[in-house]
C-alpha cells in the first residue's frame, strides 16, 4: 500500500507536551510526529506510560488543566489547532470532526442518566434538533452499532448494560456527529475475546461506511494486526519506528519493537521462558540523552547512549530510529540477527504432561453455585464436574459470567451456603464444616491471586506487612529475623528487592503490584494456587514477566495450578489442559495442544475463532465464528462425554457423532 487511501487529515510535526507536578516538569511527549490520511487507521502502540494517550489527547485539546503544548504544530485541514486559545475554538472541532471513544466505558458514561439522552444530547447540541428528532437519530444509531430492542435499550442505565454493549454506547456517541477522525484509546481491553471480536468489527464497519480515519491506541498487538494499515511504535513519549502494519510485523527494526514482538506468548515455545523487557522506561521529568530504550536494551552499542539516533528508512513506507540501521553497524546487526536465529532453533517445547503417572489433587463433583438477586434465584455454576492432578495447570476459560472466578472462589471456600455438591483436596472433603485445625491447614496449603493487585492489597500498610499477613496469622517464623528473611527471600524469588518492604502498593506500577500479590499467596508455601485472571491488565512486557514467574515458580515449588482467563494466547502458553466453561457449564474438557487442534464444541471454536494473532496476513483474512445456543431444554439430553481419549465435551450422543465427522 505504498499510497495512501484519501487526502491528509491531520498531521501532528514535532509535538512536545510538559505537565507541571509538585513543582517538577515531567516532557511526556518529546517531538512526536504522525499524519492521519482519510479512511485509513493508524495504530499507536508502546507500553503503559510511553505517552500515547495523552499525544491523542492533543488532538482534541484535551490534556489536563497542569499540561501543554510547548511546542510544534496541529495541522487539521491545514489549521494549527496548536494555536488555538479558546475552548470555543476547540468545541467546532471535538466531537463534530474528531471523536473519542475512551477505555473505561463506565467513565464516559453519566450513571445517573438513561443512555439514550446522554447521546441525544450530543445530537441536540451540535446539530441544533429537537428532541424528538435527537431521540430517533439515537434510536437508529443504537440499532446501527448492533444493541437488540434499541427503544427499549434508549430508557435504560450504563449499570444495566454489559460491559461490550457500553462500549457499543460509546462508539454510538462518539459517532453521533459522523466525525471525520475517530480515536479509539484501547477500546478493548477489559473485552472477552468474543466481544472484542465483535467490537473490532463494528469500529470497521462503521469506518468503510462513514469514510472515517481512526486512531487506535493498544497494547495489545494481536488487535493491531486485526484493524491497523499503518503502525507507530511509542516510547518514552517519541515515535521511534512507522510502517505498513505488515512491516512492522515481519520486519520489525527498532530493538524495543523487536522485543514487544518477542514478548507475546503466541510466539514463545513452551516451556522455554518467554523473552521479557527487564527494566522500567526512562523518568520522563529528565532530559534523556541517546536512545531512550538504551539502558533495558542488552545489545545496546555505547552511540545508543550518547546519541539520539535520527529516523533511518527502511523501505519507502517504513523508517525506525535506531542506530542498527546506520551503516556502519551492519555487521553488528546481521551479527545479533543470526545469533536470534540460532537461538529460536536450539529452543525446544516441553514434553505434555504426564497423566498416566499423575495423582488428582483436587475433586469438584456436580458443583453448582446460585445467588439470589432480589426474589430470583440465578446459578451462576450449574453440576460441573472435573479433577486437577498435582503439578498440573488446568485453566478455566470463557467469556465475563460465564462462572469462572465464582468456581475458583467457591473451591477457596469464598462462597458457602450457596455452593452444592462436593470439592475435595487431598482426599478431604473441604465444602463442609471443618475443624479449626483443618481450615487452616487449608488456608495455607491453598492459596489465590486475585485479578486487581490494587483492590486486593492493603493500601495502608507497607509490602512487609503485606507479604507477612499469613506467616502472623499461622506464626509461621521463630522470630522478627526469621520473619524478615522469609520476606526478603520471597521478594527475591518474584524478582522484587528487600527495598520494597518499606514502601506503599500505591508507590508501585502494575506489575510490581502483580508480583507483591503472588509473593503474598507463595510465602504459604502452598501446594494450590487458584490464579484469578492474573495478567489481564498487564502491559506485553510485564505479562511475559508475569507468566515467567508463575512457570518458574511451578517448577521449583511443585505448585498446582487453576488458571483463570480470557486471554487465549496466555492459557495455551502456560496450560496442560483447557476446560472451557460456557453459562456457567463446562463445555469441553481437553489438553492444550488437543483443544487448539480439534476443537469440538462450537462454542469453543467461536472462542478461537475471535482470539486475535499477530500477524496482519492472517487476521485481515480470518473468519470469526459465532455460536448460538441450544434451547435450554435441549441440555435434558446431554452428557458429559468422553468424544476421544481424554478429551470429553458437554453433547448428545448424535451430537458428538457429528463433531466426530467434522474433525476427521
Amino acid at each position: 500500500m505504498n499510497e495512501h487511501k484519501g487526502p491528509l487529515l491531520l498531521s501532528a510535526k514535532d509535538i512536545v507536551v510538559r505537565f507541571n507536578l509538585r513543582g517538577q516538569e515531567l516532557t511526556a511527549i518529546r517531538g512526536a510526529s504522525l499524519n492521519v490520511y482519510q479512511g485509513e487507521t493508524v495504530a499507536i502502540v508502546g507500553e503503559s506510560g510511553s505517552g500515547k494517550s495523552v499525544f491523542t489527547k492533543t488532538f482534541i485539546g484535551m490534556l489536563d488543566q497542569n499540561g501543554r503544548v510547548e511546542a510544534g504544530q496541529l495541522l487539521f485541514h491545514g489549521e494549527d489547532m496548536v494555536r488555538y486559545d479558546s475552548e470555543a475554538q476547540w468545541l467546532k472541532v471535538r466531537g463534530k470532526k474528531i471523536a473519542m471513544v475512551f477505555q473505561d466505558p463506565m467513565t464516559s458514561l453519566n450513571p445517573v442518566r438513561v443512555v439514550g439522552e446522554q447521546i441525544a444530547e450530543v445530537i441536540m447540541w451540535h446539530f441544533q434538533k429537537s428532541h424528538e428528532e435527537a431521540r430517533q437519530e439515537t434510536i437508529d444509531l443504537l440499532r446501527r452499532v448492533g444493541i437488540d430492542e434499541p427503544e427499549r435499550r434508549y430508557r435504560q442505565y450504563p449499570g444495566e448494560f454489559s460491559g461490550g454493549m457500553r462500549q457499543r454506547v460509546v462508539i454510538a456517541a462518539a459517532i453521533a456527529c459522523r466525525p471525520e477522525i475517530l480515536i479509539c484509546d484501547e477500546p478493548t481491553t477489559a473485552l472477552d475475546v468474543t466481544v472484542q471480536a465483535q467490537v473490532l468489527n463494528l469500529i470497521k464497519e462503521l469506518q468503510r461506511e462513514m469514510g472515517m480515519s481512526v486512531v487506535f491506541i493498544t497494547h495489545d498487538l494481536g488487535v493491531v494486526a486485526n484493524v491497523a494499515d499503518w503502525v507507530a511504535v511509542m516510547y518514552a513519549g517519541k515515535i521511534i519506528e512507522y510502517g505498513e502494519a505488515e512491516e512492522v510485523f515481519h520486519q520489525a527494526q527498532h530493538p524495543y519493537t523487536q522485543a514487544l514482538l518477542r514478548s507475546l506468548p503466541q510466539l514463545g515455545v513452551k516451556g522455554q521462558d518467554l523473552y521479557a523487557i527487564q527494566g522500567t522506561p526512562p523518568s520522563l521529568f529528565k532530559e534523556i540523552q541517546g536512545d531512550a530504550f538504551a539502558p533495558r536494551n542488552p545489545d545496546a552499542m555505547k552511540i545508543d547512549f550518547l546519541e539520539e539516533p535520527p529516523a533511518f528508512p527502511v523501505s519507502p513506507t517504513h523508517w525506525a530510529k535506531t542506530w542498527l540501521l546506520s551503516p556502519e553497524a551492519e555487521e553488528y546487526r546481521l551479527g545479533l540477527k543470526r545469533r536470534d536465529e540460532q537461538r529460536k532453533a536450539a529452543q525446544s517445547p516441553a514434553p505434555p504432561f504426564d497423566y498416566a503417572q499423575a495423582e488428582p489433587l483436587l475433586s469438584v463433583r456436580n458443583l453448582s453455585v446460585h445467588f439470589k438477586l432480589g426474589s430470583s434465584r440465578v446459578k451462576a455454576v450449574d453440576g460441573v464436574s472435573f479433577d486437577i492432578y498435582r503439578g498440573e495447570t488446568l485453566s478455566l476459560v470463557g467469556e465475563s459470567g460465564s462462572g469462572k472466578t465464582t468456581i475458583g472462589r467457591a473451591i477457596m471456600s469464598i462462597y458457602s451456603g450457596n455452593v452444592e455438591g462436593e470439592i475435595s483436596f487431598k482426599g478431604q472433603k473441604i465444602n463442609q464444616k471443618l475443624s479449626k485445625k483443618d481450615r487452616g491447614r487449608l488456608h495455607m496449603e491453598m492459596q489465590m491471586i486475585f485479578q486487581d493487585p490494587m483492590a486486593s492489597l492493603n493500601d495502608r500498610a507497607k509490602v512487609d506487612y503485606i507479604i507477612s499477613e499469613g506467616l502472623y496469622n499461622y506464626r509461621l517464623f521463630e522470630n522478627e529475623q526469621d520473619r524478615i528473611a522469609k520476606v526478603e527471600k520471597m521478594l527475591e524469588e518474584v524478582g522484587l528487592t528487600s527495598d520494597f518492604m518499606t514502601r506503599f502498593p500505591h508507590e508501585f506500577s502494575g506489575g510490581q503490584r502483580q508480583r507483591i500479590g503472588i509473593a503474598r499467596s507463595l510465602i504459604m508455601n502452598p501446594d494450590f494456587v487458584v490464579a484469578d485472571e492474573p495478567i489481564s491488565a498487564l502491559d506485553v512486557s510485564i505479562r511475559a514477566q508475569v507468566i515467567n514467574l508463575l512457570n518458574r515458580m511451578k517448577k521449583e515449588r511443585e505448585l498446582t495450578y487453576l488458571f483463570i482467563a480470557h486471554d487465549l494466547s496466555a492459557v495455551r502458553f502456560i496450560s496442560d489442559r483447557i476446560a472451557v466453561i460456557y453459562r456457567g457449564r463446562l463445555v469441553e474438557l481437553a489438553a492444550c495442544e488437543e483443544l487448539f487442534a480439534r476443537p469440538l464444541h462450537p462454542y469453543t471454536k467461536a472462542l478461537l475463532s475471535a482470539a486475535p494473532y499477530p500477524d496482519p496476513a492472517l487476521e485481515k483474512n480470518k473468519t470469526i465464528l459465532t455460536y448460538h445456543p441450544s434451547r435450554e431444554e435441549d441440555n435434558k439430553n446431554r452428557q458429559w462425554i468422553e468424544a476421544y481419549p481424554f478429551h470429553f465435551v458437554y453433547a448428545t450422543e448424535q451430537e458428538i457423532e457429528a463433531y466426530r465427522d467434522e474433525s476427521k
